[in-house]
């Protein structure tokens, strides 16, 4: 345990107008600092995850957070990117600094703008977190991969649409009470498991209800050392943070198991010294309805092929022996990519603070994250308890 978090931020996610990927930055720098009370000359260290990819016309954006406030001028500020897990990417390098003894105070920020992109941009730019020499040409862009990857489960242990329905219609209900979603209406597991105009097959067995959203929207957490946190107005500190990297090619692995996940899982519940049924909640990477079906697996929640079992017996409903997304997930919430490992951190630390206003869940005391990049390729795993 080598740091806390002290300070948080969040926007609203989803179609933001009139803002730009500097003002989400600036605003969520602003608020963290605000919420820590500290003062931006104390910080040591800022670190921004962006994936852009083509989304901003403005790239090289780690000195855009200096913008935030005079007094950040000539601190050290970097950019880190690993596709969909950019945000944990940048809330884990600085940790790494704090643990090195070589910042004290860090402020961490998460941003992208998408929804200005055309569709077909969208696609394009979010492929690039793909295997490009194997995965390109792949149609319907990661929704096209995940709905082969879908397909293949189906193939493997039955056809899973009610289990997927569920998902999404689990965290739609949730996503209701999270200011911060993107949507906020509960969608009913009818809707959800139905194929209709409103609500049509995208690919493989996938339908729109399946998929995560395109999202503007930031967030921020302002990180310092234990001793430092413990002299603050709140502390939630870090018991694991644990990041596994797999091979990029999807035809280099068994892409129904998401062994990288499992790994960062095992790791992560080993540092901490628990097990995952002593967590409270889990907010976990949802980036399709498949995504999540299949971390319950590789979470050790249930046995391989039975991951339909979580959602049929209520395993992971907001009331039930582990909460799954009580924030809606990225299903709900939306899913602006350098952002949303911020927003998973910063939302975890609300709910064990007991902060988290309709989102709450009951008597949270520790609570886990897992967010991923590409099919599994990036995986972080964190692990939070309030110490003060």
């Amino acid at each position: 345990m080598t740091a806390c978090i002290v300070g948080w931020a969040h926007t609203p996610f989803g179609r933001l107008e009139g803002e730009t990927v500097e003002s989400l930055i600036v605003r969520v720098a602003t608020q963290a600092l605000a919420d820590a009370g500290i003062d931006a000359g104390d910080v040591d260290e800022i670190v921004l995850g962006h994936f852009n990819a083509g989304f901003s016309a403005q790239d090289f954006t780690a000195a855009l957070v200096l913008q935030a406030s005079p007094d950040l001028r000539f601190k050290r500020a970097s950019r880190v990117e690993n596709a969909c897990a950019t945000g944990s990417a940048a809330v884990h390098q600085g940790l790494k600094a704090i643990a090195a003894k070589a910042a004290r105070i860090v402020l961490v920020v998460g941003a992208e703008q998408m929804t200005t992109t055309p569709t077909a941009e969208i696609g394009r730019n979010l492929l690039k977190a793909s295997y490009v020499r194997e995965e390109a040409d792949i149609d319907g862009g990661f929704a096209g991969i995940f709905g082969q990857i879908a397909a293949r489960y189906f193939q493997r242990w039955g056809d899973q649409s009610d289990a997927l329905a569920r998902i999404a219609a689990k965290n739609h209900k949730n996503g209701v009470g999270n200011p911060y979603a993107q949507i906020r209406k509960d969608l009913g597991y009818e809707f959800c498991r139905t194929e209709s105009e409103k609500n049509p097959r995208v690919a493989g067995p996938l339908k729109r209800t399946d998929c995560s959203l395109v999202s503007d929207g930031a967030a921020a957490v302002v990180l310092a050392d234990v001793a430092t946190a413990l002299k603050l107005g709140k502390a939630v500190a870090f018991r694991a943070a644990e990041h596994v990297q797999d091979f990029l090619p999807m035809s280099k692995r068994d892409v129904l198991k998401l062994e990288g996940c499992a790994q960062a899982w095992t790791r992560a519940l080993a540092s901490a010294g628990i097990a995952l049924s002593n967590l409270s909640f889990v907010e976990t990477h949802d980036c399709f309805t498949i995504a999540e079906l299949i971390e319950y697996e590789a979470m050790g929640l249930v046995p391989e092929g039975q991951g339909a079992r979580a959602v049929a017996e209520g395993l992971t409903e907001k009331n039930g022996p582990l909460p799954v997304n009580p924030s809606g997930g990225l299903k709900a919430k939306g899913h602006p990519i350098g952002a949303t490992g911020v927003s998973m951190h910063a939302l975890t630390a609300m709910q064990l603070m007991g902060a988290a206003g309709d989102i709450q869940v009951r008597n949270a005391s520790l609570g886990g994250i897992f967010n991923m990049g590409g099919t599994a390729v990036a995986n972080y795993v964190s692990i939070l308890e309030r110490i003060k």
